[in-house]
């Protein structure tokens, strides 16, 4: 089949300024919620795109693993996101639910979170995980497999003796949303779109925009 011959239309459900709540943040609950009864894969699958070192965006798949004041996840601080997060700490995030036939978009700036919750989900990993963090020299180049193997194998031998901490290069990043659109799919391609603006003077501005 042709790309240009792939068609779904949308017909679950509908979205409407009335529906959703005055704060975004509870909004997206609701829907992170609704996502996770509903068992969609890797519910918490977000695309995290920054702005490269040479202009470009760049986008990949990372999880949230915390929802607070913000969207919160964890990542190498020298790695390439990193080092553009460093650069410029504006981003946004992108959620697709498509068995529910909804789509978020977040825009937002980054910060650090602090190092008390970085050891606090670092401990809570597996082993083999906490391990991954001091073995990978994430987004830099490597000869083959084998010499991250090799990595690996070096650090379960130091920490066989010695309580695993966690590398100061690791830890978690939080999003505190500027702005945040909900996409509901909707027949004939007329979906539902509600975007909320943050306003410093009055909270949040709720819109509907035409799809």
């Amino acid at each position: 089949m042709k790309l240009s011959e792939i068609r779904k239309d949308y017909t679950s459900k509908s979205l409407d300024i009335s529906d959703v709540k005055k704060d975004p943040l509870l909004q997206f609950r609701t829907w992170l919620d609704e996502a996770i009864d509903s068992e969609v894969p890797e519910v918490n699958a977000m695309c995290l795109s920054t702005l490269g070192l040479d202009g470009f965006p760049n986008g990949r798949i990372v999880l949230l693993k915390e929802l607070d004041l913000g969207f919160v996840f964890f990542t190498n601080y020298q790695s390439e996101k990193g080092q553009e997060i460093a650069s410029n700490p504006k981003a946004s995030l992108t959620f697709f639910w498509p068995e529910l036939e909804r789509q978020v978009r977040i825009m937002g700036t980054l910060e650090k979170v602090s190092g008390e919750e970085s050891d606090t989900y670092y401990h809570s990993r597996p082993m083999g995980s906490q391990i991954g963090a001091w073995a990978s020299p994430q987004s830099k180049p490597i000869a083959d497999r084998e010499e991250l193997v090799s990595r690996q194998q070096e650090f379960e031998q130091r920490f066989s003796s010695e309580p695993i901490s966690r590398p100061a290069h690791w830890g978690g990043y939080r999003l505190m949303p500027m702005k945040i659109e909900f996409w509901q799919g909707r027949p004939s391609r007329l979906h539902d779109r509600i975007c909320y603006q943050k306003d410093s003077e009055e909270g949040w501005k709720i819109t509907r925009l035409a799809p």
